[in-house]
């Protein structure tokens, strides 16, 4: 009997459910041949700000760009210092360090792969500049602690809601919580544009027109320029397919958590201890951007599940103080301690939403016939 094929993630299942509604907003915008910002963006705009329960979204080319302008309206420059995990996709840290600051990486906590609210305090010198937590795999990180040490040092938290549109933290949405939030819509996110797309929220006025300033170059007027931004406008194209999609958003988010649900009752019928299931915090809405397990004998399993048919992922295979990249901050291994955990122990399984319940089981089966054996 050959293996049951179980992509990481299709996006044509996706697709054929909208199509029809993508081509005729892609045609749209074809024959309004405005390509750049313009009235399609600012719908979105309006959209998300309402979905996040934000005052202001701002969009932008891309999460990483979400991120370097939010560092940026803020001055942080040569010299500062920025806290975040180590524990994250790459543009986390690289933000930081592509204005010449300086990424200074605290550990998660190992439940829930976000930032430890109890090692904050001890990071933050004069140098600090602002707080990054990552609300990682689509659940929030524990925020109030967070929120508490910020405003007790009057340090700016800029939340990375990438892997987050949705997600929810004592009832109040990703994004919403911090200065500023940033969140990215690579194809693959939960809600994903065909191509780059980011966007910023916030509550502040001033703040949302400096970042509105900072993504077409500084200028306002168009050719003055009273401050150096950079090249980061969202595609009119890009807006266009995200305004079909962010009405299915929560009909997509349901399935991903009725499929981690379910993958957590087969794996606690399966009985497998190697295996340790995703963590939900009661007080959250986890969106399950992706349903990480941790588990011995990580890299075996993967390429078990790769022979059965079975698509996988990790995330992330070096944390970001030990990338080479960053070897001049002076990280040794066992720094930190559960990100290079997480690193050697995680794996993420198909969750997404067109996953049917005969593929779950296969899933599991296959993960409990590797460690029986």
């Amino acid at each position: 009997m050959s293996p049951m094929k179980v992509p990481l993630l299709d996006l044509r299942a996706q697709y054929q459910t909208i199509r029809q509604e993508v081509m005729a907003a892609v045609e749209r915008v074809f024959e309004g041949q405005t390509f750049i910002l313009g009235p399609e963006v600012e719908r979105f705009e309006a959209a998300v700000a309402e979905y996040c329960q934000a005052k202001h979204a701002i969009g932008c080319a891309s999460g990483s760009d979400a991120l370097l302008l939010a560092l940026m309206a803020f001055g942080v420059g040569a010299g500062d210092e920025v806290i975040t995990v180590p524990y994250t996709f790459f543009a986390t840290g690289g933000a930081v360090a592509r204005l010449g600051a300086r990424p200074v990486y605290v550990d998660i906590a190992l439940d829930d792969f976000n930032l430890d609210p109890e090692l904050i305090e001890r990071a933050i010198t004069p140098r600090t500049k602002a707080i990054i937590p990552v609300h990682l795999y689509g659940q929030c990180a524990e925020m109030n602690p967070i929120l508490e040490v910020a405003r007790r040092h009057h340090l700016p938290v800029i939340e990375d809601a990438a892997q987050a549109i949705g997600a929810e933290y004592q009832g109040r949405r990703a994004g919403t919580m911090g200065e500023v939030g940033c969140f990215s819509f690579f194809p693959s996110k939960n809600l994903g544009a065909a191509g780059d797309a980011g966007l910023l929220t916030t509550e502040d006025d001033e703040l949302a027109e400096r970042l509105r300033l900072l993504r077409v170059h500084g200028g306002q007027p168009k050719y003055y320029h009273r401050v150096v931004g950079i090249n980061s406008r969202l595609d009119a194209l890009q807006a266009a397919v995200l305004n079909v999609k962010l009405k299915y958003l929560d009909q997509w988010t349901e399935a991903r958590r009725r499929n981690a649900a379910r993958y957590n009752a087969l794996f606690a019928e399966a009985g497998l201890e190697e295996v340790i299931t995703p963590v939900a915090h009661p007080d959250r809405r986890h969106i399950y951007h992706q349903y990480t397990i941790r588990c011995a004998q990580r890299d075996e399993l993967m390429a078990h599940l790769r022979r059965e048919g079975v698509g996988t992922e990790i995330y992330y295979p070096v944390p970001l103080h030990l990338q080479e990249c960053f070897a001049y901050l002076g990280y040794h291994p066992g720094a930190l301690p559960a990100s290079e955990q997480a690193a050697r122990e995680s794996l993420s399984l198909p969750v997404y939403p067109e996953l049917t319940a005969e593929m779950q089981g296969y899933v599991v089966e296959r993960i409990a016939g590797f460690y029986q054996s």
